[in-house]
């Protein structure tokens, strides 16, 4: 594995890249592209990516800047946001740890990246990324997942903001964190380290509506706060009928 540290490069010793590599001991490098890779070759991987750590609030990319690099969470939440002519903002989804981002179709990023909460990234430059994925046809594979499961976010948020009413926008909104978790082996459970604003701003909805359909949620049974950030799902059944979900949907990677 090759690191810079000031103007110095220090080179590993072959047979200790693994065990020194992060990769091999990142916690969500499975549900990650990166899981895509054989443990015996993670030190190609190492050698290319960069970490970097974010508070709540800063900006990891903003729409606009040249997408020149490729991010996995592997820590937090991000919120991805558009901003409106008028200078509203449009808040188009959530990531968390082991969600990929910068896919850009052109060279410039079609949003901004920020962070909810304290945020740690795996940075990867994308020329130097294309080049592994000619070494790692399965890494390519998943990436091609990740965008087809874009798209279908797209498409399920359309529906959100198009046909749903407040109430139901809200329930498939926590159907879709729940599902995650669960993906994650935590049942029944729903967290929400972003503000109400923000969920109003995702599900194009007041504050207010947010507010009186969490209590309405809660007063009907179907969640409950452990805190204001961690929600049990009382009757997950009730939540996926109020969502409008048949039993075999799956939420789509990026919400």
């Amino acid at each position: 594995m090759i690191s810079t540290r000031g103007s110095k490069r220090l080179i590993e010793p072959a047979p200790r890249a693994a065990a020194s590599n992060p990769c091999a001991a990142c916690a969500v490098r499975d549900l990650s592209v990166c899981g895509a890779i054989e443990p015996a070759h993670l030190d190609k991987l190492g050698a290319i990516v960069a970490h970097r750590k974010l508070g709540p609030g800063e900006t990891l990319f903003f729409e606009g800047d040249r997408s020149d690099s490729l991010y996995i969470i592997t820590e937090g939440c991000v919120r991805l946001h558009k901003t409106l002519a008028d200078g509203r903002r449009q808040i188009t989804g959530f990531l968390f740890p082991s969600d990929f981002l910068g896919l850009a179709l052109r060279e410039r990023y079609a949003y901004s990246a920020e962070a909810v909460e304290d945020v740690a990234v795996c940075r990867y430059p994308k020329n130097r990324l294309e080049l592994l994925l000619d070494q790692f046809p399965a890494m390519e594979r998943r990436l091609l997942a990740v965008a087809s499961n874009e798209l279908a976010a797209a498409q399920d948020q359309m529906l959100l903001l198009g046909r749903k009413t407040a109430l139901e926008r809200l329930a498939s909104f926590l159907l879709i964190l729940m599902c995650r978790m669960q993906l994650k082996g935590q049942k029944n459970r729903v967290l929400l380290p972003m503000t109400r604003t923000d969920i109003g701003d995702h599900l194009g909805l007041t504050i207010e509506t947010v507010s009186r359909c969490l209590s309405q949620l809660k007063r009907d049974r179907v969640i409950r706060f452990i805190t204001a950030q961690d929600v049990q799902v009382v009757d997950p059944q009730r939540l996926n009928g109020l969502a409008g979900a048949d039993g075999e949907w799956m939420p789509a990677t990026t919400i």
